[in-house]
């Protein structure tokens, strides 16, 4: 089989432990205190995913000390992250337990693209902007949206891991399910990869809190983190990860379907907004394709039998700016796995 795109790529992770030095965090059952659980969490999981999987770990911090809000998100985008993790824990002045992962809420993302919008004007300052930005406007509701599109790709894939991550609480550890939630968290508004921020569970919880304080729970925790992480990472390389979420993939061989060559399209964004597939909205790149899948689109570029090709018009949608696109591959209209398209 030959290798799939990327998949030798170092990924890059940034584990941010949450609070720290002045900032104690929540301080819960018998003084337990937030910063010091997150932190041993963080560096347990960060041992896990160093260990052979070609995954290049940054911390934020890696002992107690204060470390301001933007100044983390600074951190993973200083990196060119894949991925953001922040983790924290809860508190709450009743007995409540269970763990719960959030995402950054849908507003947040709106006022981020206001502040692009004003951003974005400087580049009709710029010599031959027309051309070098192949008829982006910044000032064109159209353009934005395009951009709107890019910003709701990285917030499926961060549905797609804390949605992970829940699972592998509930199922491995039995924790009580909370559930993923979206806000406008300053730490993960700073970020431009997917980003997720894990309250582990409830300090003031009499039992949560001493499991979370316990040698156990901070090694049980971690290693359904560091799980969730590797299974998220494995599907990235594999240009997969955006399948497990919104469409079915046949595991069967792709025989079935004798008279039928698999063919490839490079998805490059996903979201609830339909749009014109004119070039303009996908900064000059042209046969483009919106598909319906349930309450959201899809959008393709090109669409080819040939495996190489397809690689071509990744690296192609990726130059436009397009850096979560991947390879998805069909045989008549059902979605398959790429490994069994490429056998």
């Amino acid at each position: 089989m030959p290798a799939i795109s990327g998949q030798e790529k170092i990924f890059t992770v940034v584990l941010d432990a949450g609070h720290g030095g002045k900032d104690p965090g929540k301080v819960g059952y018998k003084k337990y205190k937030e910063k010091d659980i997150a932190l041993d969490i963080v560096l347990r999981v960060g041992k896990i995913l160093e260990k052979g999987r070609n995954i290049e770990v940054i911390y934020t911090r890696k002992k107690d000390v204060f470390i301001d809000l933007w100044e983390r998100g600074r951190i993973a985008n200083r990196a060119d992250a894949d991925l953001f993790v922040s983790v924290h824990c809860n508190a709450h002045n009743s007995q409540a337990s269970g763990s719960e992962t959030w995402v950054l809420g849908l507003h947040a993302n709106k006022r981020n693209f206001e502040v692009a919008k004003a951003e974005n004007e400087v580049i009709l300052l710029e010599e031959n902007y027309q051309e070098k930005y192949k008829g982006f406007n910044p000032n064109s509701p159209e353009s934005m949206i395009g951009l709107t599109l890019e910003q709701e790709e990285n917030l499926d894939e961060s549905i797609l891991l804390a949605s992970s991550i829940q699972k592998y609480f509930k199922s491995k550890l039995k924790r009580t399910d909370r559930g993923v939630k979206q806000a406008g968290f300053v730490v993960l508004h700073q970020t431009y990869m997917p980003s997720i921020l894990i309250e582990t569970g409830f300090l003031t919880n009499k039992k949560e809190g001493a499991y979370l304080y316990s040698k156990k729970g901070k090694s049980e925790m971690a290693s359904a983190i560091s799980g969730a992480m590797l299974n998220y990472i494995d599907g990235i390389r594999l240009n997969t990860v955006s399948e497990v979420a919104t469409l079915p993939v046949s595991t069967n061989n792709i025989s079935k379907s004798h008279e039928e060559k698999p063919y490839f399209k490079i998805q490059i964004a996903s979201g609830k907004t339909k749009i014109s597939t004119a070039s303009y909205n996908f900064k000059g790149l042209k046969n483009i394709e919106r598909v319906p899948v349930g309450s959201y689109y899809k959008y393709y570029l090109g669409n080819t039998e040939s495996y190489d090709e397809a690689k071509s018009l990744l690296k192609k949608a990726k130059k436009a700016g397009y850096k979560s696109s991947f390879i998805a591959a069909f045989v008549g209209n059902e979605r398959i796995s790429l490994a069994d398209a490429i056998k």
